[in-house]
Order: structure tokens, then C-alpha cells, then sequence
């Protein structure tokens, strides 16, 4: 099995890759979370892979970190989840993004990504929930996604408009005052504080 690559980028062309490695050009196909820190082509990269054997043909997968492609791995384990919904899931949102989305049930935000119906954004909270809540990704859920309250709410509300994470999290911390604001308060404050 190929479980890195270190080599010269050839050729950039979402979401296919050329790597040049020792003389030999590897194929891969990467998420856009990859793609989006990679450097100018001819420059060295190093990308963790994942090779999937088909009948018809044998793919490498690309990834920039280690929870990019455990969450890849992970995925394929989802019935009815392949390599093709699996990279557009990782294209659609972080691995902490999509975190947020299983532990918060945003199964609306799922159904957003290219590829991802209802029912298999529903399986995915289902099946994957269990395995975020031991820890088995290693990533890391902001609190504010498993707290319950208008935190809670605030914070699915503010990634389902497309907020990072991290993001959502400083924003509620500006807008909480008293700590006795309903959902919707909270939610116009940060969005305020957004703006400033």
C-alpha cells in the first residue's frame, strides 16, 4: 500500500494531481481542502494516500493532513458512501466542519454537499456519530457544538450559514453577554459582530 508521496507537482487540475517522484508520475485525485494548500505546480509536495482497487482500475487519493484522510477512510465505511461522495463530502466542508454537522444532527447542512441525498446525509449522522463520540477521528469538536441551549442552536445556526467553526465559536463568545440571551439574540449579535 502507498501511504505518502513526497515529489514535484506536474500538474494542478481539481480534483486530479500529478506528482513527480523519482522519475515516475502518480495520479491522484484530492479533496479541495487539499487542494486549496498546495503549493504553485513544479513546486515539492508531500500528501498522505489512500489507494482504492477496483476492478476496472486502481486510484490514489490525496490528502494534506492525517484527519483529512482518516475522515476519508472512515467514510468509505458509511453504507452506500464511495470514494466519489466521500472526496466531495471532504470538497464540501472541513473534517471539523463535518464533524459539527454529526454531533449538532445538521443533516440540512449535509444535503447541501454536491452528491449527498437525504437519506445518506441521514446515515451519515447515524453511522458516524458513533464514531466522533470515541474519539476515533481525532478531531476536534468546538463545545459550543455539543452544548445544548441557545449556545447549542447559535453555533449549529451559524455553521449552517457557512461559518468556519472557529469562527462561529469566537463570534458567540463576542455576543454572549449576560448569558440569558435566546437562540435568535444570540444568533443577531454575532451576526452583527460579524459585520464590524
Amino acid at each position: 500500500m502507498i501511504g505518502s508521496l513526497r515529489g514535484r507537482i506536474a500538474v494542478k487540475a481539481p480534483p486530479q494531481l500529478l506528482i513527480e517522484v523519482g522519475g515516475v508520475g502518480y495520479e491522484l485525485e484530492a479533496p479541495m481542502s487539499t487542494f486549496y494548500g498546495l503549493p504553485a505546480v513544479g513546486e515539492e509536495v508531500r500528501l498522505l494516500t489512500h489507494l482504492v482497487v477496483r476492478e476496472d482500475a486502481h486510484i490514489l487519493y490525496g490528502f494534506a493532513t492525517a484527519a483529512e484522510r482518516h475522515l476519508f477512510r472512515n467514510l468509505l465505511k458509511v453504507s452506500g458512501v464511495g470514494p466519489k461522495i466521500a472526496l466531495a463530502i471532504l470538497s464540501g466542508t472541513t473534517a471539523e466542519g463535518f464533524a459539527t454537522c454529526v454531533t449538532s444532527n445538521d443533516v440540512t447542512a449535509l444535503t447541501k454537499i454536491p452528491g449527498v441525498g437525504r437519506k445518506t446525509a441521514e446515515r451519515l449522522v447515524i453511522e458516524m456519530r458513533d464514531r466522533l463520540s470515541s474519539d476515533q477521528l481525532g478531531i476536534t469538536v468546538p463545545a459550543e457544538a455539543s452544548a445544548g441551549g441557545a449556545e447549542g442552536e447559535a453555533f449549529a445556526a451559524l455553521v449552517a450559514l457557512g461559518y468556519k467553526p472557529v469562527e462561529a465559536t469566537r463570534l458567540i463568545k463576542a455576543a454572549a453577554g449576560s448569558g440569558t440571551e435566546g437562540t435568535e439574540e444570540l444568533i443577531r449579535r454575532a451576526l452583527q459582530g460579524a459585520l464590524r
